[in-house]
């Protein structure tokens, strides 16, 4: 397999080449070529992501929309779908994974469940490698029409990103954001040491 220049960058910032970098990065390149044209250098571009999969890690490392930023939100929907949205003009467009991979052998069936019971053997080492690398081609190639559905709308912009004043946890001694902080026997406190019984 001949990596582009985006999947290398993907797999430096993820670790390890799988089928959700992949994922990530043709979603990235989708909303890239509709709607950023470049990589987030602040909060210019916000990606929503459904999910917390590999995917998320190519977008943060193609789009430029991270954490840090406060230009990626996370909604815990378990969906490999991924929205972004354009400021100031609102503009955005949805990415919904709908490929349906061919199936697999019995035998790549037998082995991924070996593996997945804890079996590193080198036959089934080998046989998840092959497995990846034949599903990572396979999402690499196929036609964007098919892997995804892509709506294209403009929405209302979510919040920027708010820097907050940090605020001494009473019991631990750690800083905590104010909004994040609670009050306990009359004292400003961190969610962990509130919620420590």
């Amino acid at each position: 397999m001949t990596m582009n220049e985006d999947l290398i960058m993907a797999v430096e910032f993820h670790g390890h080449l799988c089928p959700g970098i992949a994922y990530g990065v043709r979603a990235a390149q989708i909303a890239i070529k509709e709607l950023i044209e470049k990589r987030a250098e602040d909060e210019e571009i916000v990606a929503i992501v459904e999910n917390d999969s590999c995917a998320v890690d190519a977008i943060q490392a193609l789009t430029g929309c991270t954490f840090g930023k406060g230009n990626l939100i996370f909604k815990d929907y378990g969906k490999q779908v991924y929205t972004f949205i354009k400021r100031p003009s609102g503009e955005a467009i949805r990415i919904a994974l709908t490929w349906e991979p061919p199936p697999e052998t019995p035998e790549e069936q037998c082995l991924w469940q070996r593996h997945m019971k804890g079996d590193i053997s080198p036959e089934v080492i080998k046989c998840i490698q092959e497995r990846k690398t034949k599903k990572v081609n396979l999402i690499m190639e196929v036609a964007e029409s098919e892997l995804f559905t892509v709506d294209k709308f403009t929405t209302i912009l979510p919040k920027t990103a708010r820097i907050f004043p940090s605020i001494k946890c009473a019991m631990c001694g750690e800083k905590v954001m104010e909004p994040r902080s609670r009050v306990k026997n009359r004292q400003i406190v961190c969610l962990p040491c509130f919620e420590d019984e």
